[in-house]
This record gives structure tokens, sequence and C-alpha cells, in this order.
């Protein structure tokens, strides 16, 4: 198949991962990729990783040259599939493709990213995409919100992450935690660090390294300043290889009041850390069922995540190993391998009950 993957947005999120990771696993099998994207580091890091890419200025909505930029790249590397993330690549990509009639996946990585307007009825009416998720909850979450869609439109494949090859044989003294999310206010590190603080009176040691950037990470900083945790939080700013990272820490912590299914928790499962986490968007799906302790109300507060922090601080090294053997495991049932397969036979469903492109000038 050649498949072209069309994405406008500016930052690095969710979809972008999913994107590189999907594109690097269908390549390896035969498949022909092309990226599409703004200029920046999700273009440098599919470069990166020998994928043909190209980046360009979107403009805007319905653009009359975008649209036939796409429909003379669509014709000339003979794209039979579009995925495309948010509503500007639906008004120029998907505009091309439906003109082609080239078969398009719309890939929403959280229930709220659509709106019920106009614009996006009538979008999805005409270029009749097949919606695709990460998980059922997201899934729920938009037959909820927008009624012109119907279930059947909507698949479902959980994200997947190449799982560690094995466990380090090395639990951290002092343990190690870390989170890797974006640094905004919906992410919820404010109440790790309370719950830090709370155990750092209690004398208990430890390390918090923490990942990424984002709206309140002066914020942040000047919290944790506060709270007397200088010596013990390390800031990494903008990570590009994260998993380099994990390897190096114990802990997971995803404190967040609002997910969908989180690249950074599929992430540190693959690592095999113990996991911590609010029970919030489709976590529960991919998490071990026998360790639900870990997995927090929505509603948990700091002293919930200090006293669970505290159970695991008082465990023996064995103890740990043993969490860590049980999270990797159910990692590897979220495996990059299984996510590549199931885009795979769902492309080829696709494309076998579409009608023939249209590629005449």
């Amino acid at each position: 198949m050649n498949i072209c993957f069309v994405n406008s947005t500016r930052k690095w999120g969710g979809v972008k991962s999913w994107t590189l990771d999907l594109a690097q696993g269908l390549n390896l099998r035969g498949h022909n990729i092309l990226i599409v994207a703004r200029s920046g580091s999700f273009v440098i890091a599919c470069q990166d990783q020998n994928l043909e890419t190209l980046d360009i200025v979107f403009g805007a909505d319905f653009n009359p040259a975008r649209i036939v930029y796409f429909l003379k790249l669509f014709r000339t590397k003979n794209i039979d599939l579009v995925v495309v993330n948010v509503g500007k690549d639906m008004r120029t990509a998907g505009v091309a493709a439906r003109i082609l009639h080239i078969p398009v996946v719309h890939r929403v990585g959280l229930s709220g990213d659509m709106e019920n307007t106009w614009k996006v009825s009538l979008m999805h009416k005409w270029v009749r995409p097949k919606i695709l998720v990460p998980c059922q909850e997201i899934k729920h979450g938009l037959l909820q919100k927008l009624p012109h869609l119907n279930a059947h439109e909507i698949q479902v494949i959980h994200t997947g992450k190449k799982p560690a090859v094995a466990l380090p044989v090395t639990v951290q003294t002092p343990l190690r935690l870390v989170s890797t999310s974006q640094l905004n206010a919906d992410k919820g590190h404010g109440d790790i660090l309370q719950a830090l603080a709370i155990l750092k009176n209690q004398g208990y040691s430890f390390e918090y390294h923490v990942a990424g950037t984002g709206r309140i990470e002066e914020q942040l900083k000047a919290q944790a300043k506060n709270l007397d945790l200088t010596d013990s939080i390390f800031w990494h700013g903008f990570t590009q290889n994260v998993r380099q990272l994990l390897r190096t820490c114990d802990i997971f912590l995803l404190p967040s009041l609002s997910e969908g299914l989180p690249n950074a928790l599929l992430e540190a499962m693959a690592e095999g850390l113990v996991c911590v986490a609010r029970n919030v968007g489709g976590i529960k799906e991919v998490w071990p069922p026998q360790k639900t302790q870990y997995l927090l109300p929505r509603k948990a507060c700091p002293k919930d995540f200090a006293q669970i922090l505290q159970e695991l601080f008082t465990m023996s090294s064995d103890q740990i190993t043993n969490l860590r053997q049980i999270f990797w495991q159910q990692g590897q049932g979220n495996s990059l391998e299984t996510m590549v397969c199931s885009f795979e036979h769902f492309a080829s469903t696709l494309l076998a009950n579409s009608g023939p492109k249209k590629l005449s000038k």
C-alpha cells in the first residue's frame, strides 16, 4: 500500500508519536509511506528514521492552491490511503482525497478534538472518512458528542509500543520516579509535587525526573522550590529519547485529569516501570487487572498519591522488581507489532471495500 500521513499541527502530541511509530512499522512491512507536515521536530524525527517526508505551509482551510498541491501529490505518488489528524488536514488533503476517490482515515486522539459544528458534520458527510481511535472510551465519547456519527464508522485500535527485550535487574537507590507528559495544568504534576513534599517531610528520599515542556513549566518549578523539593527534582525539558530516560527509572507517575490512551503510559509499561495513574480516558483498558490499587480515582488528591508512593518506598528491591514484571508483561499485549498488524488489516479491508481511485488529470 502507498499511504500518506498528513498532520498540520504545530506541537508534538500523541498522534504524532503514533504516526511515527506506525509509519516505521508499516515501512518495515514493505509499505510505501509518505508523511506531510509542518517543518519542525516531527519532520526531523521522521527524516531521521529514513521516512519520506515533505514539510509544507498549510495555509487557510479549503485553500485552493493547497488542495491542488495534494491532488498532484496523491496522483504522482499513486496514494492508496490518506490518514489525517485535525480539521485543517481534512479541509485540504481530505478534500483532495475525496475528489480522487481515495479513502481517508481520520485519526482522533481525544473525543474533545472534534466539535459538533456544521463544518465538521458536512465535511464528514462529504469526505466519509473512517474514524480511528486508540481506545473504546474515546469511541464512546465521540458517539455521545457527535450525533451524526454511527458506531460502525469508528474503528478502535489500541496504541502499541515496542516492549523492552528484558527488564533491568537493578532497582535504584533511592527510587527514581518519572513523568513524561506535557507540563500543562490538566496533566496534574502539581498534585505529585504536593505528594512528594508530604513524603519528604516524613523522611523519605527519592528522585523525581520530569521530561517535557508546557504552559505551566515555570509555575511548577516555582512550586517545587516553595515545597523545598529542588534537590530532589530533575527537569529534562523536551526529550527526544524518552525511552532511554525511562530505563533509568523505577516508577512512572501519570496524575493526568484528562487522557485518551496516553503514549507516555504505554512507553513506561513497555519498559517495565511500576505505574501509578489516575483512572481517566482509556487507561483502564490496558491496565494490569491485578494491580488496580495503583490506578487511582480521577478525584484522587495529593495525599492519595503520597499513600501509594509510601507503600512503594517501603518495599524491598525484589518486590519492586516483581511489580515491574507485571507491568512489563501487560505491555507485551499492547506491542507495536500488534498495532501495526491491526492497522494493516484495517487498511486492507478499507481499500478492498472502496471504489476505484480517480487518477486522471
